[in-house]
């Protein structure tokens, strides 16, 4: 049984045989009722435009500043590193780290692993270790928390507007903008890219 044609529940790791579902179809877990799979079509240019769009998205919202902060008129720019730097040098190192890791490196990787494994495919080969890529994109889509950064960031402007003002800049919506592209990304099921993996190439992995 080939490794495209098994699944395994993220929730209790039930172990099912892939099976064919109607246009549209979702496959449950019979234990948990879990979403397994779904049935809907991947178009490679689409996600290929997602994660090239995210990668650049992804650069501008760590370059530009979050936010504006203006009290007694004095003016700061707030950016994502320098708050990741100002949560180590308080003392929270791990917290600093855990920052980075979960709103930068991991939607990074995530993203260049995508665009490791959809450019061969576009041609109809598989890249370089295309079976551990895949791997890692499975195991790390509940570690990419780009949007609980916004909702956080969000909290906290409301908190600091009644004490200064607050006004978003580009990094904020650039950061916004990342959210939708990882979610629409993230919502193709990648036991697709198997299937045309076998389908289109000739076996390399």
């Amino acid at each position: 049984m080939s490794e495209a044609t098994i699944v395994i529940c993220e929730h209790c790791d039930a172990v099912y045989r892939r099976r064919p579902l109607a246009p549209g179809g979702l496959a449950r877990c019979s234990r948990c009722q879990a979403p397994l799979y779904r049935n809907r079509p991947i178009d490679l240019d689409v996600m290929l435009a997602l994660a090239s769009a995210a990668l650049i998205v992804l650069i501008v919202a760590n370059v530009f500043p979050i936010v504006n902060l203006q009290v007694n008129n004095d003016d700061r720019e707030a950016t994502l590193w320098g708050a990741i730097l100002a949560t180590y040098d308080s003392g929270v190192g791990f917290v600093a780290l855990l920052a980075a890791l979960t709103v930068f490196f991991y939607p990074l990787l995530q993203l260049l692993l995508y665009l490791h494994v959809l450019l061969p495919l576009r041609v109809g080969m598989r890249g370089a270790a295309f079976n551990t890529s895949m791997h890692l994109l499975r195991a790390m889509q509940p570690w990419s928390m780009v949007e609980v950064f916004v909702l956080g960031v969000l909290v906290a402007v409301v908190k600091l507007a009644g004490m200064a003002e607050v006004t978003p800049k580009i990094g904020m919506w650039g950061f916004a903008v990342l959210t939708l592209l990882l979610t629409w990304l993230n919502s193709y099921d990648l036991h697709e890219l198997w299937d045309i993996a076998e389908e289109r190439c000739d076996g390399r992995a």
